[in-house]
């Protein structure tokens, strides 16, 4: 055994170096984070799908292993690996139906910085790719691409914003990942948002199906244990990128930076895989419509309190919401982490900021706040929840990768009523900026 494993190890290796010497042939182009795309290996020159695999009996016993090949189509083995759970197909059988009716299908995306396209661009993400080829796919029908993928958010930020960067749209069918992003440092309150994430997307008008996704980082993290267990309460279908990847790397096909340029993000081969892995599960829902039927998934009972579900953002742009700014306070209208407009006091050193606050008045159960993470000058506040002080929020961020939007969860009552929330930044001997993105409420 030892001996045929060096033989495939050796063929493997003079392969790699053939590989190498050849021209890719790839274009440079920006994402949407300022990352080249073209700064990668020439292992990712497009193979052909059909490309020769090698067969072998692996050390766990698998019969008949196919070896995938970079750049071309994933393997049945990654396919079974990825299908962390099948899932309830009913909703998803009734959009597919409407595709190959010719008729018009909204396919809506929300995550964090891998959904968004970091590492890959817009045109080459996991998500885009995934339109393009139900597009192709069924050529008569139409579809809408919606991509509500925002860097640096995870689902506690997702299910306060999906009404308006996803719901409104009336999608059909509904991709989540949040699964690196997610982490446990907030573990109970990232299930509670996790789930009333789903259920509120389930609930829509629009009736959507949805599928959830699971990323990783290089060493394995994720959030999959958890959110796991909420997908497979509602049945709903779970496709671990993760489990196919990270299988695939332990069996010698590849290595981590093939498709991936830093420690979480997948490069444009690794956007690649992911697209094929969620259209294979598609596609082969297609075989099964005609056996397809009975009751949807049932989200009667909720798999966590559950208690954002429904939430919603107070931002500038929200209306008939009552917002008082006063002192250096300022309103701006551009676009900041991901998101358009925000509010913010920007101080010189000393600058007496007594007079200088933003305040809410909301009716909500749960509330939390988006602000500016800054790598530089950043200033501190206090948050009054109906006049008592609730927290105080420190927005320094130096040595980090850069500025972002972060969230904190400020209160939480027993039932629902009305509530003055005000923010005071901290008077500072340094010139110091304090933002705030929006509210959070639930």
């Amino acid at each position: 055994m030892k001996k045929r494993i060096s033989a495939i190890a050796a063929i493997a290796a003079v392969a790699l170096m053939l590989s190498a010497c050849q021209n890719s042939g790839t274009t440079a182009s920006e994402n949407s984070s300022g990352v080249d795309s073209s700064a990668q290996s020439s292992v990712f020159s497009e193979a052909s799908s059909d490309a020769e695999s090698s067969e072998e009996q692996s050390d766990d016993g698998e019969e008949n292993y196919t070896k995938y090949t970079l750049g071309g189509e994933v393997t049945q083995h990654m396919i079974d690996k990825s299908r962390l759970n099948e899932g309830n197909k009913v909703r998803l059988a009734s959009v597919i139906k409407k595709l190959q009716n010719g008729e018009a299908v909204t396919v809506g995306f929300i995550g964090g910085s891998i959904t968004q396209g970091t590492s890959a661009g817009n045109e080459l993400c996991y998500a885009k790719l995934t339109a393009n080829w139900l597009q192709q796919t069924y050529p008569n029908a139409t579809v809408n691409y919606v991509n509500a993928g925002i860097g640096a958010t995870g689902s506690y930020i997702g299910i306060h914003r999906v009404t308006d960067d996803l719901l409104s749209k009336n999608p059909d069918l509904v991709f989540v990942e949040f699964s690196v992003n997610d982490t446990t440092e907030f573990t109970e309150r990232n299930k509670e948002s996790y789930d009333s994430l789903l259920r509120t997307i389930w609930k829509y008008q629009s009736n959507p199906a949805i599928i959830t996704v699971v990323t990783t980082q290089e060493d394995g993290t994720s959030f999959q244990q958890y959110h796991s267990e909420i997908a497979k309460k509602y049945d709903l279908p779970m496709i671990s990128y993760r489990d196919s990847i990270l299988d695939t790397i332990e069996h010698g096909d590849i290595v981590w930076k093939d498709i991936s340029d830093d420690n979480i993000h997948p490069n444009v081969a690794g956007h690649k895989i992911v697209s094929q892995l969620l259209t294979a599960y598609i596609a082969d829902v297609e075989k099964q419509l005609d056996s397809i039927s009975g009751d949807e998934s049932n989200f009667d009972e909720a798999a966590t309190a559950a208690g954002y579900e429904n939430g919603k953002l107070i931002r500038t742009s929200t209306e008939g919401v009552n917002v008082e700014v006063s002192g250096q306070f300022k309103k701006n209208d551009a676009h900041f982490g991901g998101f358009d407009g925000y509010w913010f006091c920007k101080a010189s050193a000393g600058t007496d900021l007594s007079d200088t606050a933003l305040t809410f008045t909301v009716t909500a159960k749960k509330i939390g706040m988006l602000y500016g993470k800054y790598t530089g000058a950043a200033g501190i506040a206090d948050v009054y929840i109906d006049g008592e002080l609730a927290t105080t929020i420190n927005a320094d961020f130096t040595g980090g990768w850069g500025n972002y939007v972060e969230c904190a969860e400020i209160a939480s009552f027993d039932t629902e009523g009305e509530h003055t929330v005000k923010i005071v930044p901290k008077t500072s001997d340094k010139a110091s900026i304090f933002s705030v993105t929006a509210l959070a409420i639930s």
